[in-house]
């Protein structure tokens, strides 16, 4: 969660990190605020609310200076207030700090600090920071910025990415992390730091990924990175893929309908060189572990939100296509147990980020554990890219709202991709794999086919926008993009939304159903479609509303539905690489059309970096 901006270079500072912020904005928009050095003074503002209040409280044409740091934050603790925004100061308003993370041990550090005479004007743990720095400049003579803020991170315990600015050591930042996301971005006589590349690619390409317990010391004129031993670490300079219309709305109203919109290209980057006619797949990320991976007894995937829902579908994958037995856990459960975990198993976390922080804990207690671990990330340089043993990346290019729709279908993309090379092992059946190969090469342009279908969805939406409560129902394959129609609808308009597995509904869930309660109904021509069909008829008997997804072509379906959503016909293990996007653009004109904000839906924010 949250978003870090910095600058140190020789143009003005503030306009550079305010423009970095609004594109870190979707990890958080409770509050904000910037420390700018003048070369005399540290300027300090802070606004709760978004970017723009903060933006809207400066007059930049009379603020300058060349280094600064930023943030935007999504609240942990303490309240959204002006007194909790970063950046937080010391008691004599030298030092300022910016902090991703949770800092566990903040009370006792607290409470020792205020019995040596230190004032506190914030709820927040990150404000500890920059008192336990100022500690070290008032106990020792000649201390640098280094120096004082290692000696507080060794009192420290928790997660962080932190950059600090002091005018008792002016002219340089100094950043670190542990658990927490940091870039530094090597411009031309520039340098910049941030939480993530969206908000670095206006500025450079050429980009230095800080590992864990590594840090940085930026000047205007050159960047040194250690570790906290002071020992120096030879870093890397790597090139961004990404351009800066690549974060930009390209003109859609908002970020979510513009990756929705995207999807057919994700799914072309992601099959792109990958897909053999032999019906198998071509994995580079996976060739140094590929024995290991072959030998495999089982397959684990953890993942939260979204990515676990993905996961689900995976299961589905691996057992069809591979014939090796697959199971999916939350990854923020998965280490309050003791799992049964052993070398016979491989361990598949799932991240669009990489930073997720549930799952990051859970591919590293499986590794522990002494499974093999790959990653599934959409963001080059990540943590989880790094920590796992091999990987996929998705090519999915920046996901900018907070709703995840594109990194899904890629997700869904590399699962079916990864079960095609695990095939590799033991061919269950050679022509099932080349027709999903084949089929595979058709799905983007079947995707566009539905996005044709916008307006049409939009209409649907409005004719439904009174109603508060949805149930989304489908079997085998559908029943996990129910659970992730449910949640898209839930998380950007507000709506209460549940998933369920069809064949439960007698169990529970048919007791809801009644006029005013609508029921989204994926019914494909698949192996259960009789099944869906006659569950649609216990719907309608009790006087339920029915939108159904179906296959073009069905007119049965349209006997006993009040609404009808169509969509091409593909394999059935394919379907829902196309079932997901009807419900995507249901959820999103479902929010739009009730006014609400679509790309930063209330409380949450994009990447879960603390538990």
């Amino acid at each position: 969660m949250c978003g870090i901006m910095g600058y140190i270079g020789k143009r003005n500072a503030l306009p550079i990190v305010i423009d970095g912020l609004k594109k870190l904005e979707y990890r958080g928009y409770d509050s904000a605020g910037v420390a700018l050095w003048d070369g005399k003074d540290v300027f300090l503002k802070k606004t709760a609310g978004r970017v723009s209040a903060l933006e809207n409280s400066l007059s930049s044409n009379s603020i300058f200076g060349t280094l600064a740091i930023s943030h935007t934050r999504w609240a942990t603790h303490g309240k959204p207030t002006d007194q909790n925004a970063h950046p937080h100061s010391d008691c004599s308003g030298s030092v300022f700090a910016v902090h991703n993370g949770i800092l566990e041990n903040y009370r006792e550090l607290k409470e020792v600090l205020i019995r040596e005479g230190h004032k506190f004007s914030s709820e927040t743990d990150t404000e500890i920071l920059p008192h336990l720095i100022e500690r070290s400049f008032l106990n020792e003579k000649n201390v640098s910025l280094e120096d004082a803020s290692l000696e507080a991170l060794r009192h420290i315990e928790g997660t962080f990415g932190i950059a600090v600015i002091s005018k008792q050591d002016p002219n340089k930042i100094f950043v670190a992390r542990r658990g927490s996301p940091l870039i530094l971005g090597i411009g031309n006589e520039e340098y910049v730091v941030a939480s993530d590349a969206s908000a670095v690619i206006g500025i450079t390409k050429n980009v230095v990924y800080l590992r864990d317990n590594e840090c940085a010391v930026i000047t205007p004129d050159s960047f040194k990175v250690f570790n906290f031993s002071r020992k120096a670490v030879k870093k890397p300079v790597e090139t961004l893929e990404w351009n800066v219309e690549d974060a930009q709305k390209g003109g859609f109203p908002h970020f979510m309908k513009k990756e929705i919109f995207e999807e057919p290209e994700t799914l072309r980057n992601t099959f792109r060189g990958r897909l053999l006619e032999e019906g198998f797949a071509k994995l580079g990320g996976l060739e140094d572990i590929k024995e290991k991976f072959f030998s495999a007894k089982r397959i684990l995937i953890v993942a939260c939100g979204t990515s676990y829902f993905s996961g689900l579908l995976g299961k589905y994958y691996f057992e069809e296509i591979c014939g090796i037995p697959a199971s999916v856990e939350h990854a923020s459960e998965f280490r309050y147990r003791d799992p049964v975990i052993d070398d016979n198993v491989v361990v598949i976390a799932i991240s669009q980020s990489g930073e997720t922080a549930d799952t990051l804990e859970a591919l590293r207690e499986a590794k522990r554990k002494g499974a093999l671990t790959l990653g599934i990330v959409n963001v080059v340089g990540s943590t989880i890219a790094r920590e796992s043993d091999a990987g996929v990346y998705n090519h999915a290019g920046p996901e900018i709202g907070v709703a995840s729709t594109k990194a899904f279908v890629s997700q869904l993309g590399v699962l079916l991709l990864m079960a095609l090379f695990l095939s590799q092992r033991s061919v269950k059946n050679g022509l099932f794999n080349k027709s999903v190969i084949n089929e595979l090469k058709a799905i983007p342009a079947k995707m566009e086919k539905i996005l044709k279908l916008d307006s049409e969805i939009k209409n649907l939406a409005q004719k439904y926008i009174s109603h508060s409560n949805f149930l989304f129902v489908g079997r085998k394959y559908h029943y996990p993009v129910a659970l992730e129609g449910a949640l898209k609808l839930k998380e950007i308009s507000y709506r209460h939304a549940e998933g369920y597995a069809m064949g439960e509904m007698k169990h529970g869930p048919l007791a809801l159903i009644d006029e005013q309660f609508p029921t989204v109904v994926l019914s494909l021509k698949d192996s259960v479609y009789e099944k869906v069909v006659s569950n649609i008829q216990e719907i309608r008997a009790r006087c339920g509303k029915v939108i159904v997804v179906a296959t073009e072509g069905d007119t049965q379906i349209k006997k006993i539905s009040d609404d009808v959503i169509y969509i091409p016909q593909t394999l059935e293990i394919l379907n829902p690489l196309l079932s997901v996007l009807p419900l995507q653009l249901f959820a999103y004109h479902t929010a739009s059309l009730l006014g609400l904000d679509v790309d930063k839906p209330r409380n949450l924010a994009k990447s879960v970096t603390v538990e």
